[in-house]
């Protein structure tokens, strides 16, 4: 516990240098107040390590020997004889640790313990109960009433030592652990205006651009223009990509936080797989690609989440589209395997080493494509969200050709 030193107007002046005031005032100052100033300037660094111990008993043998002990090992003591001269000490000054005793007049050590502890200021105060009870029941009220240790009269000097440096490394680091937590914390706000910045000071002149140019391209149809479709084609496509890696790093980093949030209900991978034959046409007419859809119609629903299990999908094709050339076709299919549902998205493209595997769904982790702009976030993002409905997912090449991604629901 710190112990702040205070210095008077004229010892500050003193301790800073200021030579002709010293000379002048200095044989004005008594011995006594030269020793004074002497000791709070030696005593400084003493004063701010050691640990204080309040020692509570009203038989003064006990209170002298285990001062003796303490103050031995470099803690400061104080003390009281009874329960309420405890409780005014605690008041004055909060001790690093209380040694109590049980049978005192007046208020005992249980009441007094149950005093510090529905008191918020004092009731972190590790409290050790010493006393010559003996039986369960007094050790097990003891901890009722709020005690960390007990230790039963007639005591060896090493125990108490030992129990008293155990209780206090432990009260030290849960105060680490509290700052830590509130440093966490204070982290976790900060990131929140962050993601909220993100999401929304990024995202909006992205969606406002996407916009103008959707209305163009519609109103540019059949006219000439000093800006040709195709290039407006370009500029809104890559608007989409923006919003898509907006998306992903404000939807991770909040997942990293604050887990995946789910709204469970029963859906059918065969009736989500036409879904993305229709609405994947145009991307994959512009690849070349073919999109085969084996999901079998007769597949048990499974339980998860509609928004999210479409985003899985929409990164695995889309992963299937941008590492591979033009033309390649695409595979769904579905199996059970025990409680679960196996589904894969298998391409016959280049394929994907074995080094890449091993860490292709950790974050900020991209492909070989280095043509397209990406954070590395979507496969991420799956594993994100298929470990949060409790299923696994992993990639594996294909006999004759290509990759198959791979991911598992329960049913």
């Amino acid at each position: 516990m710190k112990v702040p030193i205070r210095f008077s107007q004229h010892e500050h002046r003193i301790l800073t240098g200021q030579k002709p005031y010293f000379k002048r005032v200095l044989p004005l100052f008594s011995k006594p107040y030269l020793n004074s100033l002497s000791y709070k300037i030696t005593g400084m660094t003493q004063l701010t390590l050691r640990p204080s111990v309040l020692i509570v008993d009203d038989l003064p043998n006990n209170v002298r020997l285990l001062s003796i002990m303490l103050t031995e090992k470099g803690y400061q003591v104080r003390k009281a004889i009874n329960g309420q001269m405890a409780l005014n000490t605690v008041r004055s000054l909060i001790p690093d640790l209380i040694l109590l005793d049980i049978n005192m007049p007046d208020l005992n050590g249980y009441q007094v313990c149950e005093q510090l502890k529905a008191d918020e200021k004092t009731r972190e105060i590790p409290v050790i109960f010493i006393s010559a009870l003996d039986d369960v029941l007094d050790k097990v009220k003891a901890f009722q009433v709020g005690g960390v240790d007990y230790i039963s009269k007639p005591f060896q000097g090493e125990e108490v030592m030992a129990r008293i440096e155990n209780q206090l490394t432990i009260c030290r680091q849960k105060k680490q652990l509290q700052n830590e937590i509130k440093e966490r914390q204070k982290t976790e706000e900060t990131l929140e205006i962050y993601l909220h910045a993100v999401s929304h000071d990024l995202r909006n002149p992205v969606i406002g651009m996407s916009m103008i140019l959707n209305n163009l391209i519609k109103n540019s149809q059949g006219e000439t223009k000093e800006v040709s479709q195709k290039i407006l084609q370009q500029m809104a496509n890559s608007c989409d990509r923006q919003l898509t890696l907006i998306d992903s790093l404000v939807e991770t980093r909040q997942n990293d936080l604050w887990g995946v949030s789910l709204e469970l209900k029963p859906l059918s991978l065969y009736e989500i797989g036409q879904q993305i034959s229709q609405e994947w046409e145009l991307r994959l007419k512009e690849n070349q690609a073919t999109l085969i859809n084996n999901f079998p119609p007769d597949l048990p629903l499974v339980n998860a989440d509609a928004h999210h299990l479409w985003r899985v999908f929409e990164n695995l094709l889309a992963n299937a589209l941008k590492h591979n050339p033009q033309g390649i076709i695409i595979t769904l299919s579905a199996r059970l395997e025990g409680n679960y549902l196996r589904c894969s998205i298998a391409d016959n493209g280049v394929g994907i080493s074995e080094t890449q595997r091993k860490k292709l769904f950790d974050r900020y982790q991209r492909g070989n494509n280095n043509h397209q702009i990406s954070l590395g976030l979507g496969l991420y993002l799956c594993r994100q969200i298929i470990h949060a409905h409790g299923g696994e997912i992993g990639i594996m090449n294909n006999d004759e050709k290509g990759s198959q991604f791979w991911f598992t629901l329960p049913y």
